[in-house]
C-alpha cells in the first residue's frame, strides 16, 4: 500500500511539473500561432535551426551553466556541510547570530546583494571570470545547503561514528563509511536545490560575468523579454530539462533508499 501511495505521489509530482512544459514545446515547433487557434496555424523548424547553430550561442550558455552549477554545488558542499553539522551538533556563542547571518541572502534582493559585492570583485580582479561568478552564486546556494543539511544533523546521532572512531577508523573512514551513508538522502536533496539555484542565476551573472562569461538565462532572457516566442520556446526547453533530469534522478535515488530501508525494516 505504501509503495502505491509513493508512486502515485512521484506521478502527481511528475504530472505537475511536466504540465507548463506542454505549451512551450508546441510553441518551439510552430511558426504562427494566433487567437483563438488551439494548435499553431502554421509549423516550422526554424527555431529548433537555431538553437542548434553556433551562431546562437545556446551551447556555450549550456556548457558554461552547467559547469558553473556543478563547480559551485561542490563548494557549496565543501562549505555548508561543516557549517551544517556545527551549528545542528554544537552549541556555542554567536550561535544564532551566524543562523540570521545565513538568512540574508534569502532575504535580501539578489540585485542588491551584488551590487555591493560588484565592487569588492572588482578590486580583487574577479569580475569578468569564471571563478568570479561561482563565487557569487554560492551566495544564495549556501543557505540552503546549511539549512537542509543543518536539518538533517539535527536528527543524526553521533554514535556510529564514536564506535568506529573505537575500533580504529581514521577520520577519512570514519566518514566515507559512516557519516556519508547517514546523511546522503539529505546531501542529495541539499545538493539538488545548490545545482538549481546555480542554473537559474542571471543578474549575479550579469552583473559579476559582466557579458564575458554566458550562460544559458543570458541567451534566454532577450527572447523572452522579445516577441520571438518560438525561440525562447525552445531554449526553454533546454533550460528546464536538466532540471527535469535532476529530479528524476533524485526521485530514483531517494525511492531506491526508502525501498532499502523498507526491507530491512521487515527483517
Amino acid at each position: 500500500m505504501q509503495k502505491t501511495i509513493r508512486w502515485v505521489t512521484m506521478a502527481v509530482i511528475f504530472v505537475v511539473a511536466l504540465a507548463p512544459i506542454l505549451p512551450q514545446f508546441v510553441w518551439s515547433f510552430s511558426h504562427r500561432w494566433l487567437f483563438p487557434a488551439l494548435l499553431p496555424t502554421e509549423w516550422s523548424t526554424e527555431p529548433w535551426d537555431y538553437v542548434l547553430s553556433p551562431t546562437s550561442r545556446v551551447g556555450e550558455g549550456f556548457a558554461n551553466s552547467l559547469s558553473i552549477a556543478v563547480v559551485v554545488s561542490l563548494l557549496s558542499i565543501l562549505v555548508g556541510l561543516p557549517a551544517a553539522r556545527a551549528l545542528a551538533l554544537h552549541q556555542f556563542r554567536g550561535k544564532v547570530v551566524i543562523e540570521w547571518l545565513l538568512m540574508v541572502p534569502i532575504i535580501v534582493p539578489g540585485i542588491v546583494a551584488t551590487m555591493g559585492i560588484h565592487q569588492v570583485f572588482i578590486r580583487l580582479h574577479l569580475t569578468d571570470s569564471f571563478i568570479g561568478v561561482c563565487l557569487v552564486h554560492l551566495i544564495p546556494c549556501i543557505p540552503y545547503m546549511v539549512l537542509v543539511m543543518s536539518s538533517v544533523f539535527a536528527n543524526y546521532g553521533t554514535e556510529l561514528e564514536d564506535t568506529a572512531r573505537t575500533l580504529g577508523a581514521g577520520p577519512l573512514a570514519v566518514f566515507r563509511f559512516v557519516t556519508l551513508p547517514g546523511i546522503f538522502s539529505g546531501l542529495l536533496v541539499a545538493t539538488m536545490f545548490t545545482f538549481l539555484i546555480s542554473w537559474g542565476q542571471y543578474i549575479t551573472t550579469v552583473l559579476i560575468g559582466g557579458g564575458t562569461i554566458i550562460t544559458l538565462p543570458m541567451v534566454l532572457f532577450p527572447f523572452i523579454s522579445g516577441t520571438n516566442y518560438s525561440n525562447a520556446a525552445a531554449i526553454s526547453l533546454i533550460f528546464v530539462a536538466p532540471a527535469i533530469l535532476v529530479l528524476i534522478l533524485t526521485s530514483r535515488q531517494l525511492g531506491r533508499e526508502s525501498a532499502v530501508m523498507g526491507g530491512f525494516g521487515k527483517l
